[in-house]
């Protein structure tokens, strides 16, 4: 396991609400209650993404764009162009000119399909995530509030599929849906990250270097192990100098301070988890005892572990 599957583990999809929007320009939609990461794909012709309070950026044909953050958004043919659609997320829309009333009415092409002409110029596809948990939000940190992935070829046979079953109502259709929404996200963060101005996650570049990627691979896969600089240097066959060298040269960081964040990240989630305590949490992340995981949490996170245990219902 490496740090984007890590990440994505807490984001997989599960019932994702898809919309297919087809309009004729002009044509606007306002996203009024977006959820934490949300995707669009053009599948045909053009439109802008105007984030409140941002300059608006333009999505070409066969582009997918991400958007995180819960701030409202439009996508428009054009900049300018007024809304006539509302999206509150909460798998209902309606027009601006009859209100919340006419949630859905005459707007309803077919399965997952929204607009005012079925034949329109213009093919937008979006999906949302309700991203959970301190693992996720280590990822949605990691992305600018929108982020558009131009048309690559890569691209082109998850589209065209996404394109053929977003229409369809057969058995298993959702779950076909969610996994196409999963390999298109993975895909996507993959291209923004190889991006020379992208700010990745850290250690994610890391993962390229033969060495330094198989120790954050190690330390992942096997938090609750007793890491050393030496041991880790060891697997991989590197000196302890060298390798702690190396490492903070990649990642940004010494070896044991990566893994303290991460097992602290981990530790997050899991103390949210119904009937979890301190001290099972502790020893699932590498402590022997709850006094000295809750030193390093409070150390890392600046609040003690057990103001994140929930109390048993």
């Amino acid at each position: 396991m490496d740090l984007l599957e890590d990440y994505l583990a807490g984001v997989r999809a599960h019932g994702a609400v898809f919309a297919q929007s087809v309009a004729e320009p002009p044509w606007a939609m306002r996203f009024s209650d977006p959820a934490p990461l949300a995707l669009g794909a053009m599948l045909r012709g053009e439109s802008w993404i105007v984030r409140d309070g941002m300059a608006p950026v333009q999505v070409r044909e066969g582009g997918v764009v991400l958007v995180r953050g819960l701030r409202p958004f439009t996508v428009a043919d054009r900049p300018g162009t007024e809304p006539q659609v509302v999206i509150d997320g909460a798998e209902s829309c309606w027009t601006t000119a009859d209100g919340p009333a006419t949630a859905g009415l005459n707007l309803v092409l077919g399965p997952r399909t929204y607009g005012f002409s079925a034949d329109g110029a213009d093919l937008f596809v979006t999906a949302e995530y309700p991203l959970r948990g301190d693992v996720s939000e280590r990822l949605l940190k990691a992305l600018p509030e929108v982020a558009v992935i131009p048309s690559e070829p890569e691209f082109t046979p998850l589209l065209d599929l996404l394109a053929v079953e977003i229409g369809r109502e057969e058995p298993g259709q959702q779950v076909i849906l969610d996994r196409l929404l999963d390999l298109l996200l993975v895909r996507a963060l993959r291209s923004w990250f190889a991006r020379p101005d992208a700010e990745p996650p850290s250690g994610y570049r890391a993962l390229a270097d033969p060495r330094i990627g198989r120790a954050l691979r190690l330390a992942h896969e096997r938090p609750a192990h007793p890491w050393t600089v030496a041991g880790l240097g060891a697997e991989v066959g590197m000196s302890r100098a060298v390798f702690a060298r190396r490492f903070t040269e990649l990642v940004g960081q010494p070896p044991l301070d990566y893994l303290t964040e991460w097992r602290m990240t981990l530790a997050a989630d899991l103390l949210r988890t119904s009937g979890a305590t301190v001290a099972a949490v502790a020893r699932r992340v590498g402590y022997a005892d709850g006094f000295a995981f809750s030193h390093a949490f409070k150390r890392v996170r600046g609040i003690p572990p057990s103001d994140l245990v929930r109390s048993p219902k």
